[in-house]
């Protein structure tokens, strides 16, 4: 079969690999109808390449129609069509039961001392082959795959996979009362729902991005936008009194405006294999220049919910502000099946309430997707989210 793979850092290639096999009883093989590049793809395609190898199949945003089944999963069948989340869980184990899916027990990368097994993520999280091909091998898919309808073109359903189970659980983790004002840092895709999801859920909303076109798209969604600057926090003061109520940091390790830990991440990046792996581990800093815009920002007593991936061993965090303002601050990767039942009827609801017809500025097929990663990594042509097509 074709998929892209990780060939070393930003080079993304259309390649021909072996198609995948049923490996566990649990397992299903799905024919991959769509899927997408994320903003955390992007950390592969250029920092975290150490933990990567040659040949790796990448992204983990699929869904797709049923091919084959193993003997113990009981909830699908050939034909069926699913959503495939990115975190592999089992679904009863202690932490899946408690709604805790990106940590699975099961399926937990305990050599590299991290969570669930993630598709197409490194070494770091399982090397589980990924789903820009055009057939994936889905473990545990007597839990994990959302048996979705017909009715309904791939993009309504396609974001169950991460990026609106992201956004919403990163809304929810930033804990905003009724009626307060919740402020978005990064209008990518993640940043993008996050926002309208505040605006669903009855908040006053301000975005902030450099990017004109992805103020634009928030913009047409009733989000108050601001560009992003070092005037930032002065002016989110201004606007709401005290600071907002709450952030989402949609943004992540590869913030801008952050031109000394960018020149630390890309020089570790340059680094021999053995050497790169245990700076990353060890020696890591985030480009915090987002991260700490929000702590300045957020009112005394707010909350700071990270959804943006941070990867940094030794970031520098300003402990003093954090402490005195009491700020709580909240993070962690998306428990996707956790927010399943709450949002698949969003996702399905005719007046479309979180604007999802609204958020593919590109669709090509698969084999562009080296072209693709490339215009989305360097926002050229307006670029904010991309499906391919196999």
């Amino acid at each position: 079969m074709k998929a892209l793979t990780w060939q070393g850092k930003g080079q993304i290639e259309y390649t021909d690999v072996p198609d995948p096999v049923l490996q566990a009883p649990t397992d299903a093989i799905i024919k991959v109808t769509s899927t997408a590049i994320c903003g955390s793809d992007l950390h592969l395609y250029e920092l975290l390449g150490p933990f990567m190898d040659a040949g790796d199949v990448v992204g983990h945003e699929p869904m797709g129609i049923v091919q084959e089944v193993g003997s113990e999963v009981g909830n699908l069948k050939v034909g069926d069509r699913v959503v495939v989340p990115f975190t592999i869980s089992c679904g009863h184990c202690w932490m899946c039961r408690n709604g805790l899916q990106s940590q699975c027990e099961t399926t937990q990368v305990r050599d590299q001392g991290k969570g669930a097994a993630l598709f197409g993520y490194s070494r770091m999280y399982g090397q589980v082959p990924g789903g820009q091909a055009e057939y994936l091998r889905v473990p545990h898919a007597d839990y994990g795959p959302i048996k979705v309808g017909e009715q309904l073109p791939d993009h309504r359903y396609l974001f169950l996979s991460d990026i609106l189970p992201t956004a919403w659980q990163g809304v929810k983790y930033a804990g905003v009362p009724e009626g307060g004002t919740l402020a978005v840092f990064g209008l990518g895709p993640v940043g993008q729902l996050a926002a309208r999801i505040g605006n669903h859920l009855g908040y006053r909303v301000i975005g902030i991005d450099p990017v004109g076109e992805r103020r634009a798209m928030a913009a047409r969604h009733g989000v108050q936008t601001l560009p992003f600057d070092a005037s930032i926090a002065g002016e989110l003061k201004e606007l709401t009194g005290r600071g907002p109520d709450g952030i989402v940091d949609a943004v992540g390790m590869e913030a801008h405006g952050s031109p000394g830990a960018q020149f630390l991440q890309q020089a570790t990046s340059m680094l021999p294999e053995a050497l790169a792996v245990k700076a990353l581990e060890k020696a890591a800093v985030d480009r915090t220049a987002v991260l700490h815009a929000a702590i300045s920002s957020v009112r005394r007593g707010g909350t700071i919910s990270l959804s943006g991936v941070y990867g940094g061993a030794q970031t520098p965090m300003p402990m003093l502000e954090m402490f005195d303002k009491q700020i709580t601050i909240t993070q962690g990767q998306c428990n996707v099946r956790h927010w399943t039942e709450e949002l698949l009827p969003l996702a399905e609801d005719p007046e479309d309430p979180l604007g999802l017809d609204d958020l593919v500025t590109h669709t090509e097929p698969l084999a562009q997707g080296p072209r693709m990663y490339e215009m989305f990594q360097k926002k050229k042509d307006g670029c904010i989210k991309v499906v391919l097509n196999p």
